[in-house]
């Protein structure tokens, strides 16, 4: 009984011992919270008296799933009056143009802004004193939310409206700036400024940046995100994927966008029609066993491929058997989306000088020089460095407008 004791009484001087000298817990990180998130916490404070637009499609939900829209008609001295839609329609599903439509939970009209007009009208605006904007960016140039923000934010100053921007994380992350800059010659509505192809920004720091470079004489406030930090991608945040367009599934394809997007109009199918949007490529004229093997020689960062078959049942090549590859994604923090997606080009203008078409290559790349290059056959890794000074640059440019660390 007593050597029970004496072992029982070193198991607990050992366990308090060990107890002593172990780290405590790291504290765990606070939630991210949307614009929107804080907006519903403090009772919608900042637009109490309002009468107010939203502009809005699917994913303007707080985190609890509550659409921004109920949010704002359920708040006390919130006046909401009319919704606004952006590309791919109210429910976010469409891939063509849109109409005016009515939101049938709470029967307020839906103005369309990717139809006949691109800008709210003096006469969708009339009789209200401030346009909210609540949309999921994807974090690339040519995504079109980010040109609808800055059109309504103009169609604001221009109407003596306030602007308020329910601020989202960028999903990408807020670290990683990849692809030539626009220039201002070739600013249109898949290109609405100055920016890389993949900015690293979130919408509210956007519109500041859109206000202090382009002079728009608006009232604007971001109600910023809490917890996000500009390292995170949407996986670090807890905050529920919504899909923000049709062929955006996941966030694998979102990371792939600002690169594979670009080759999407050429005479290339990137795997719309399929259930990996974003993550194949490939044509009825091209051997994936060839391509794989040219693209794996290049050893770049954060990507593997593998040769696939695909037959897409929508877009282009619509029942055609496709050779092409899977592009994997292996790292997220290592991965240059924008080389991958020129170093893919590179590949194929080597290996299908005639087969593939670049006519429209610079459609959404918008960078003559490096389009010249590629045709040219050079390096993809050189093409990517002649970029350094100018990202550099616009790093230095977008800094007063940031919001978080």
């Amino acid at each position: 009984m007593n050597v029970h004791r004496a072992l029982l009484s070193l198991l607990c001087t050992a366990a308090l011992a060990a107890q002593a000298t172990s780290p405590a817990p790291a504290p765990s990180a606070p939630p991210v919270l949307a614009g929107i998130d804080v907006l519903a916490a403090n009772g919608c404070r900042e637009l109490q008296g309002r009468v107010c637009g939203l502009v809005t499609n699917h994913t303007g939900r707080t985190r609890d799933g509550r659409r921004t829209v109920d949010v704002l008609r359920a708040a006390d001295g919130v006046q909401l009056r009319v919704l606004f839609s952006p590309e791919h329609g109210w429910d976010g599903a469409l891939d063509e143009r849109t109409t005016d439509t009515t939101d049938a939970a709470s029967g307020l009209p839906v103005h369309s802004l990717y139809g006949d007009t691109r800008a709210p009208t003096a006469a969708m605006l009339q009789g209200l004193d401030t346009l909210v904007f609540d949309i999921q960016d994807a974090g690339c140039r040519f995504y079109t939310y980010v040109s609808t923000m800055r059109l309504a934010l103009e169609a604001a100053g221009a109407h003596g409206l306030r602007f308020v921007v329910l601020d989202r994380p960028n999903p990408i992350d807020g670290v990683h700036i990849d692809g030539p800059l626009l220039t201002k010659e070739r600013i249109d509505f898949v290109g609405t400024h100055t920016l890389p192809l993949r900015h690293g920004m979130t919408t509210g720091e956007l519109a500041r940046l859109f206000q202090g470079e382009l002079g728009i004489q608006v009232d604007l406030q971001v109600i910023a995100c809490t917890g996000w930090q500009r390292a995170m991608t949407y996986d670090a945040t807890g905050l529920p994927w919504i899909a923000p367009s049709p062929n955006l599934r996941r966030l694998s394809q979102a990371l792939l966008y600002p690169g594979i997007g670009l080759l999407e109009a050429t005479n290339l199918s990137v795997g719309r029609g399929t259930d990996t949007p974003f993550e194949i490529v490939g044509a009825p004229w091209c051997d994936g066993v060839r391509l794989a093997d040219e693209l794996r020689r290049l050893q770049l960062p954060g990507v593997a491929f593998v040769p696939v078959r695909f037959t897409p049942t929508a877009s282009k090549f619509h029942g055609e058997p496709c050779g092409g590859v899977h592009v994997l994604t292996t790292d997220w923090q290592t991965l240059a989306p924008v080389r991958t997606g020129i170093a893919i080009a590179c590949a194929l203008h080597r290996l299908y000088p005639a087969a593939w078409d670049t006519k429209n290559l610079d459609a959404l790349l918008k960078h003559p020089a490096s389009c010249e290059r590629i045709l040219r056959g050079d390096d993809d890794a050189a093409i990517a460095a002649a970029w350094k000074q100018d990202i550099e640059l616009f790093r230095r440019r977008r800094k007063p407008f940031l919001l978080y660390d």
